[in-house]
């Protein structure tokens, strides 16, 4: 399947209403976290495509690039990208940093004409100090399955996982289990999986596993992440060339 050609990046576009500060960005978590689904069943694993979606900033300039890889989830062959970029919409403020990803992850996601089917965040799900990483509010605000994967553990702590590729270990506040501490590859430092929004937690799981078959993190965060600087760049040195 050949990958058709990124277009330029699309316009974000944010909303009238969007948050302006931390109290009321904690007021949407609050409300929208009660509609987060944590049991699925989601996509099965390797069916259809998968997409993965990541952001890049340019904060001296307050631009953000976002970047939406679609995958053939069989296969990892790309299908089709997109990205969108515009003005960083909410300062940066931990544990809220969904408000300054989503209007461009949105604008990007928009522009493909794949179906984007798993969404795979380069964040968090509900390993989030408020259950409510970027992978739950996408999720709840598109009504698509999503994963959270990063790339360290944030507050939360994890017994090491076996050094074999595949072996895991619950990723945990206090006695709750919010994601996994997965091994990726064989003697490599593990990546923490945790269910965005309509994918139970093993499922998520297994699905990084297959889209992560040669490297630490999955094809669709690789691709996402590469795709999202190249778009920063060229929009910088745009700018920078009107200057």
């Amino acid at each position: 399947m050949r990958a058709r050609p990124a277009p330029a990046p699309a316009a974000v576009t944010v909303p009238a209403d969007w948050p302006a500060t931390e109290a009321e960005a904690r007021a949407v978590q609050d409300i929208l976290r009660a509609r987060v689904d944590l049991t699925g069943p989601g996509p099965e694993v390797g069916a259809g495509t998968a997409t993965g979606v990541d952001v890049a900033y340019d904060d001296a300039r307050g631009l953000v690039a976002a970047a939406a890889v679609v995958l053939d989830a069989a296969t990892l062959q790309v299908v089709e990208e997109a990205t969108a970029v515009g003005p960083v919409p909410f300062p940066y403020v931990p544990g809220l940093l969904a408000f300054r990803e989503l209007p461009a992850v949105l604008a990007a996601l928009a522009a493909l004409a794949a179906p984007p089917g798993l969404v795979v965040c380069d964040g968090y799900g509900v390993a989030h100090p408020r259950r409510f990483g970027l992978a739950s509010h996408l999720g709840v605000l598109t009504g698509l399955p999503a994963v959270g994967v990063a790339k360290n553990p944030f507050t939360f702590t994890h017994e090491p996982p076996g050094e074999r590729r595949g072996d895991q270990t619950p990723l945990t506040d206090g006695a709750e289990e919010v994601g996994r501490a997965l091994r990726t590859r064989t003697a490599v430092r593990p990546v923490y999986v945790s269910t965005g929004h309509g994918v139970p937690l093993d499922r998520a799981v297994a699905h990084i596993l297959h889209l992560a078959p040669t490297y630490r993190l999955p094809e669709t965060t690789r691709r996402a992440d590469a795709l999202c600087r190249a778009a920063l760049k060229a929009a910088v040195t745009e700018e920078a060339g009107q200057d």
